[in-house]
C-alpha cells in the first residue's frame, strides 16, 4: 500500500475520534474543484511513507489516537487495500475509509470483513449532471449510485459530503441530491476553497472555479435539512 501522506493529528477528519489521516495516491476521477492535483495526477512524483515507519508512528501513538482515516486519492483503487486495513485494525484502530463510491463492491467486502467503521462518500453532483462534476464525459452513474444504496442500508455509520462549487453547483443540483439521497444519516456541505494545487487548473489552465458565501451554503443546507437527519456545514 503506498502512503503518500500523513496528517498526524485531526479533530475533524473523524467525527468524535482524536484520529490521524493518510494519504494514498491516484483516482480514477477528474474533479476540477479538487485540492489534491499531485496525487491525483502525479502520485509517482510524491514521496512513500514506508508502510512499517507509519506502523511504528500508530503504535507509539495509541494511547493517544484512536482512529484513521485513509483518504486519497481513491483508496479503493488499491489492491492492497484490505489487507492494509487489516493492519489498522490489529494495531486497535478504528478506520475510517473516504471513497468516490466508484467500487460498491469492495466496500461490500470491506463492510462485511469488518474492515471499515465508518464511511465518508462524496457526492459530486446530482445525477444529470455527474459527468461535469467528475470531469469525464459519459460517465456512467451506476456504481455511484450502487454505493450510495449500500451505506444507507448496510447499517455501518457514513455520511455524505459535497464539497460545492459556484460553477458546478445550484438550487437545482441539491434539490436534485435531496430526492435521491433522501432519507440519508448525515449530508455535510463543505466550501470550496482554491488550494492552488486543484486538478482543473492542470487539465485546463486558466480555468477559474468560486466558492459561494457562508450564507448562501446556510441557505443550501435549510433546503437539504428536510430530507436528512443530519445537513449541516462543514469547516466553515
Amino acid at each position: 500500500m503506498k502512503i503518500h501522506g500523513l496528517n498526524k493529528l485531526t479533530l475533524l477528519d473523524y467525527p468524535g475520534l482524536m484520529a490521524c489521516t493518510v494519504f494514498t495516491g491516484n483516482c480514477n476521477l477528474r474533479c476540477p474543484f479538487c485540492q489534491n492535483a499531485p496525487l491525483v495526477l502525479f502520485p509517482e512524483r510524491e514521496p512513500v511513507i514506508p508502510e512499517e515507519e507509519l506502523a511504528g508512528f500508530l503504535k507509539k501513538r495509541s494511547e493517544i489516537l484512536e482512529g484513521v482515516c485513509v483518504t486519497g486519492g481513491e483508496p479503493t483503487l488499491s489492491p492492497a487495500l484490505p489487507e492494509f486495513l487489516s493492519g489498522l485494525k490489529s494495531l486497535g484502530y478504528a478506520v475510517k475509509l473516504d471513497t468516490n463510491g466508484t467500487n460498491p463492491e469492495l466496500l461490500k467486502s470491506l463492510t462485511a470483513d469488518g474492515l471499515v467503521d465508518y464511511i465518508a462518500m462524496d457526492i459530486k453532483s446530482s445525477p444529470a449532471r455527474y459527468a461535469q462534476a467528475v470531469g469525464i464525459p459519459g460517465f456512467d452513474t451506476a456504481p455511484v449510485m450502487e454505493s450510495a444504496d449500500f451505506l444507507m442500508h448496510c447499517g455501518l455509520p457514513f455520511e455524505f459530503r459535497t464539497t460545492v462549487v459556484r460553477e458546478l453547483h445550484d438550487e437545482v443540483v441539491f434539490r436534485d441530491i435531496a430526492s435521491w439521497l433522501s432519507g440519508a444519516r448525515a449530508y455535510y456541505l463543505q466550501a470550496f476553497e482554491d488550494s492552488g494545487a486543484l486538478v482543473g487548473s492542470v487539465l485546463s489552465p486558466g480555468q477559474s472555479l468560486s466558492g459561494y458565501t457562508k450564507e448562501e451554503l446556510l441557505g443550501f443546507v435549510q433546503l437539504l435539512a428536510p430530507h436528512f437527519k443530519i445537513a449541516a456545514l462543514r469547516g466553515v
